[in-house]
C-alpha cells in the first residue's frame, strides 16, 4: 500500500532525544515511517507503541517485538497505554495530517482531484460523514464549520446555497458539492477554496480540533520528566493550539501566577519552530505547510 515519505522525518524523530532503552509512542502510525525510523534508533529494550483509527494503516504494522499497534484514535492515548501496562513514556509524536495514501485513494473522499462519494472518514466505522455534515446539518451549523474550520469568509453565503441546492437533490458526490458552490470558486483561487472548504468539512467530520485538544491535555501526565513532545501541523488552527499548550498548559487564556508573579507549565519549548526546506517541499509537496515543534516535560 502506498504511504509516501513522512514530512521532517529526521527533525521530527531527532526531536524525542531517544534514548535506547526508552518507550515512545508515535499517535498517528500511517504508513510506518516515522514508526520505523524511532525503532531504527531503540535498542533491544526499547519499546514502541503506535495509535491509527484508520483501518488501511494496519497492513502496515510492523514485525517487531518491541513494536505494538492500538487501532484506536490518540484521543484515548492514556487509556490504551495503561491497558498496555504503560503509565509514562520517554516521547511521543504526532503528525497530525492526512496521510498521503488518505488523499490518494479516490473513495476515501479526501482530496479535491478525484469524483468520489462525499466521506472524508478516517475512521471508517465512524457514523459522521462528510455525506452528513453537507445534507444534515442546518445553515448556521454548516457556516459555522466553514467559518471556524476553513476560515471563508464567503461562509454565510456558501451554507445558504448549499441548504437551497439540496432541498432539490441531495449532494451526494465532490463533484456536485464543487457544483453547488462553483460562483464561489474564481478560477485563480479554485484549488485554494477548495481545499479551504475540504478541511473545513474534514476536520468537522473527524472532530480534529476537540481530539487534538484531548490528546495535548493528557501528554503532561504520559511524558516522563525530561521526555519529549514532537508535534507536526498543517494549518493555522492546530499549529495555533499546538503553540499555545506548550507556552500555557492551557489554550485560552494565562495560567495563574504565584506571588512572585511566576506561573508554573508543565512543558517548556525546545528550539524554535522548525519547518520543512525547499529540497524537501520540491521532493513532497505535501510539506510545504508543515510546522514542527518540540517540547519538553519539566
Amino acid at each position: 500500500m502506498e504511504y509516501h515519505n513522512p514530512v521532517l522525518l529526521k527533525e521530527t524523530v531527532d526531536g524525542l532525544n531517544i534514548s535506547p532503552d526508552g518507550i515512545y509512542v508515535d499517535v498517528t502510525f500511517g504508513g510506518g515511517g516515522h514508526s520505523k525510523e524511532i525503532l531504527k534508533r531503540l535498542g533491544d529494550k526499547g519499546k514502541l507503541y503506535a495509535f491509527d483509527q484508520d483501518s488501511d494503516a494496519l497492513k502496515n504494522t510492523i514485525d517487531d517485538d518491541r513494536f505494538t499497534l492500538i487501532h484506536e484514535n490518540f484521543r484515548f492515548l492514556k487509556r490504551f497505554l495503561r491497558f498496555h501496562g504503560v503509565r509514562q513514556v520517554d516521547g511521543i509524536l504526532a503528525d497530525f495530517g492526512v496521510s498521503s495514501h488518505q488523499f490518494d485513494v479516490a473513495e476515501r473522499g479526501f482530496s479535491t482531484r478525484f469524483e468520489a462519494d462525499l466521506d472524508m472518514r478516517m475512521n471508517q466505522a465512524s457514523e459522521l460523514s462528510a455525506f452528513h455534515v453537507v445534507n444534515e446539518y442546518d445553515e448556521e451549523q454548516i457556516k459555522q464549520v466553514l467559518l471556524q474550520y476553513g476560515e471563508l469568509r464567503a461562509a454565510p453565503a456558501m451554507a445558504k446555497l448549499i441548504v437551497e441546492s439540496r432541498a432539490k437533490q441531495p449532494i451526494v458526490t465532490s463533484e456536485q458539492l464543487k457544483a453547488v458552490l462553483k460562483k464561489f470558486l474564481p478560477p485563480r483561487f479554485e484549488n485554494k477554496v477548495l481545499a479551504q472548504i475540504y478541511q473545513a468539512i474534514r476536520i468537522e467530520v473527524n472532530q480534529e480540533i476537540e481530539v487534538l485538544k484531548e490528546f495535548l491535555m493528557q501528554t503532561p501526565e504520559v511524558l516522563k520528566p525530561g521526555g519529549r513532545l514532537s508535534l507536526i501541523s498543517y494549518h493555522s488552527l492546530e499549529d495555533r493550539l499546538v503553540k499555545r499548550f506548550i507556552r500555557n498548559g492551557m489554550f485560552s487564556g494565562e495560567p495563574e501566577r504565584d506571588m512572585y508573579g511566576n506561573f508554573e507549565v508543565p512543558l517548556k519549548k525546545v528550539n524554535g519552530l522548525i519547518v520543512p526546506t525547499a529540497e524537501e517541499i520540491k521532493i513532497n509537496n505535501r510539506a510545504r505547510s508543515a510546522k514542527l515543534r518540540i517540547a519538553e516535560k519539566l
